[in-house]
């Protein structure tokens, strides 16, 4: 898989804490949340959506001019722990191109 953070040639935690996954604790149970740095797309270029227990996150950006086309693709894929249920599955963009997915952790899995 394509990796956009290979090219970024300075270390940056915050940008590497994007490819960790993050449990939030909050009283009504625990949330998972992901974020992927998706900076270079517009946001209508961007889709989330979930098959099975994946969720799939892709960005297609396709660009023609007379003198270049450019192109770039983004895909992203993560296993959702058993019993997450993706009608309560939650996306936002923010305005630098960060991509936060939220999903409410089922009780079983928190018990593990």
């Amino acid at each position: 898989p394509s990796d956009l953070m290979a090219h970024r040639p300075t270390y940056d935690p915050y940008l590497d804490n994007l490819k960790s996954p993050l449990i939030k604790d909050e009283s009504d149970g625990k949330t998972l949340r992901l974020r992927f740095d998706v900076a270079n797309y517009k946001p209508e270029e961007v889709t989330v959506k979930t098959i099975d227990n994946r969720l799939l996150v892709h960005a297609k950006h396709e660009e023609k001019t007379p003198q270049r086309t450019v192109f770039r693709e983004y895909n992203q894929e993560f296993l959702l722990p058993r019993g997450t249920n993706p009608e309560q599955i939650s996306s936002t963009l923010s305005t630098d191109g960060v991509l936060t997915v939220e999903a409410p952790l089922p009780q079983l899995a928190i018990q593990q």
